[in-house]
């Protein structure tokens, strides 16, 4: 049951305690003891006296009732180590989950929905540690009505011999219900995947949605994704509800007739009537036998549907990990070369289907109807050099592959055939530490933490001292605006550095990649969101990193790239001029269309 995906399983985060989790077992072995020991002694109390041996049953009520206090202690005990340990145990899957979803590579997160990965990141593993914890409860639960049950049998084995009759006939209605209870459980998790990443985006976006005036569209988009997800509660509830009505209703009918028949026996002296008092009084432990099985079932299948889903982001069919090689390098000079590249944007049907498909069936679709590949190439056996410490930029209409080469170089994406090389190295021979130490990648949208802007910074180097700090923010004409506020560096921006403009984040980004100082710096239409001032003194900034750091520059403004080195011009996924800004200026038609067109808007 612990055991998912090869070396993936519980059974790795539960050893760190074992010996813990070993007393949490006993000490509630030693509460289903006292609970069956606590009936054994009514039972002898109940006995006695009905043959008037008043003093007797006195003595064994009392010891049944110091059972029931000790039973209770040893509850206590045991809630007092499941609310230590389970959550660490909980916080260890999170992190080696979260540390999973970092080697992704771009593509994946593409692929699937944003609530995906938060919900098997965060909720999967709390409801596993919570149900195996709840198992071991329910089991005590099984053996002590189990228990009584037998012993009921001895005082009587026909009442026995028609209980275990009953049992067996529940149980052939639990499997009945375990089948349709798994389907329709993985259809109603995610289907609420899709609800969390819709209501995750849409506030995120409040401004956006709110600006454009899209809170009616969006509320029947979310009502769609509410009503799908309480159609299929609703299937869940409902069958699962009717099975266990057919099952408890069962149980009822038995109970009473258990208690005809035993009046029936008295009457016929086969039955004495203290064994019908103790028989009457546990009557009920038919049912929590019944229950107990069919909570035992829910919970393994709960247990299986949260490890699934949690240990599939360790299956590379279904969610694609970032590959790096061995080779290290120590010094990067800067050089980088495409060598024939060809790449094709492959998308993903996402399973928006209400079919329930088990993860088996899901990976098996993913393979082949779910992968739909574009007849067009961005890229066919592209080629360019750009050398250490010179800037260039990437120019071109919308579509035309600028952003895909940034995310190529950077290994966000993966060529489909060719070489992408650093200093004459493939990529992907290159170790992580090797490339990913190399490029700092400035995005059109970066994202900011909900930290402060020291911490921002820090993330970039973690030993930064206020003086660089300080130049960081100067050289991306930031410090001022930081100045003003009444934290300075140390005020907290917000999720998503909601509490700053477009401009700032984007300001506050370049920051971070220069504090990084790294040879290679990307530049992804980062000043898109500046006005004219802010842009004119990033660009001064950029061009004071001239020879010391390649940078790389994809914008629209052709204005902010006028002191480049050299400029590829991309028309269809091709190169099909480059060279210095007033060369191609003064010899591609469209390049100085292109200039016209930005000026005259």
């Amino acid at each position: 049951m612990l055991k998912k995906n090869g070396n993936i399983s519980l059974w790795k985060y539960f050893s760190k305690y074992k010996l813990i989790i070993a007393l949490y077992i006993v000490i509630y072995l030693l509460a289903s003891g006292c609970i069956v020991l606590s009936t054994i002694f009514f039972a002898k109390a109940v006995e006695a006296i009905t043959l008037a041996e008043y003093k007797l049953g006195i003595t064994y009520l009392a010891i049944s009732g110091a059972t029931v206090l000790f039973k209770r202690f040893s509850w206590f005990i045991a809630d007092y180590i499941y609310f230590n340990y389970s959550s660490k145990i909980v916080a260890d899957l999170n992190l080696d989950l979260a540390r999973q979803a970092f080697k992704l590579n771009s593509k994946t997160y593409a692929d699937h929905e944003t609530g995906l990965f938060v919900q098997r990141i965060v909720s999967d593993p709390e409801s596993a540690v919570r149900n195996l914890s709840e198992l071991v409860d329910i089991i005590t639960e099984v053996v002590t009505s189990a228990v009584i049950i037998i012993y009921i049998t001895v005082l009587n084995y026909i009442v026995g011999i028609a209980i275990m009759a009953v049992i067996g006939i529940c149980l052939c209605i639990e499997k009945i219900r375990r089948s349709c209870y798994k389907k329709n459980k993985f259809l109603m998790r995610r289907e609420n995947d899709k609800i969390y990443s819709l209501t995750t985006e849409i506030v995120r976006s409040e401004k956006d949605v709110k600006s454009l005036g899209l809170e009616n569209k969006l509320e029947q988009i979310l009502k769609a994704n509410y009503d799908a997800y309480k159609d299929s509660t609703y299937k869940f509830r409902i069958t699962d509800a009717k099975l266990i009505f057919l099952r408890n209703l069962l149980v009822e009918i038995c109970g009473i007739a258990i208690l005809i028949l035993g009046i029936y026996m008295i009457d016929l002296s086969m039955l004495t009537l203290a064994s019908f008092m103790i028989i009457y009084s546990n009557n009920g432990q038919l049912y929590i036998l019944i229950y107990s099985i069919a909570k035992i079932s829910d919970i393994l299948l709960e247990v299986n549907i949260s490890t699934t889903r949690m240990f599939s982001l360790f299956e590379n069919n279904e969610f694609v990990c970032e590959r790096f090689g061995n080779v290290h390098l120590d010094n990067i000079k800067g050089q980088i070369e495409f060598k024939n590249v060809s790449y094709t944007f492959v998308e993903y049907e996402r399973n928006d289907d209400k079919k329930y498909l088990t993860p088996k069936e899901l990976r098996a679709r993913n393979k082949t109807e779910r992968k739909i590949e574009s007849k067009n190439k961005i890229f066919n056996k592209l080629s360019f050099k750009i050398e250490p410490n010179t800037t260039v930029a990437f120019v071109g209409r919308s579509g035309t592959g600028k952003s895909t080469i940034l995310n190529l170089m950077s290994k966000m994406y993966e060529v489909d055939s060719g070489e992408v090389l650093i200093d004459g190295v493939n990529i992907n021979d290159l170790d992580k530490e090797t490339l990913r130490g190399s490029i700092s990648l400035v995005n059109q949208f970066p994202y900011i933490f909900d930290m402060s802007i020291r911490d921002n910074l820090l993330l970039a180097k973690r030993d930064a001292t206020d003086e660089e700090i300080n130049r960081a923010l100067e050289k991306a004409s930031l410090k001022d605006f930081v100045s003003s506020l009444k934290k300075g560096v140390n005020t907290v921006v917000g999720e998503s550095g909601i509490k700053l403009s477009g401009g700032q984040k984007q300001r506050l980004a370049i920051a971070r990649a220069l504090l990084r100082n790294s040879p290679i710096i990307i530049f992804d239409e980062s000043t898109s969101s500046l006005d004219n001032f802010a842009q004119e003194d990033i660009k001064r900034t950029i061009d004071g990193l001239k020879g010391n750091s390649t940078i790389i520059i994809v914008a629209h403004r052709l204005s902010t790239i006028r002191n480049v080195d050299k400029i590829f011009f991309l028309e269809e996924g091709e190169i099909e001029d480059f060279g210095t800004f007033d060369e191609l200026f003064e010899n591609n038609v469209k390049f100085k269309n292109m200039f016209y067109a930005e000026n005259l808007n």
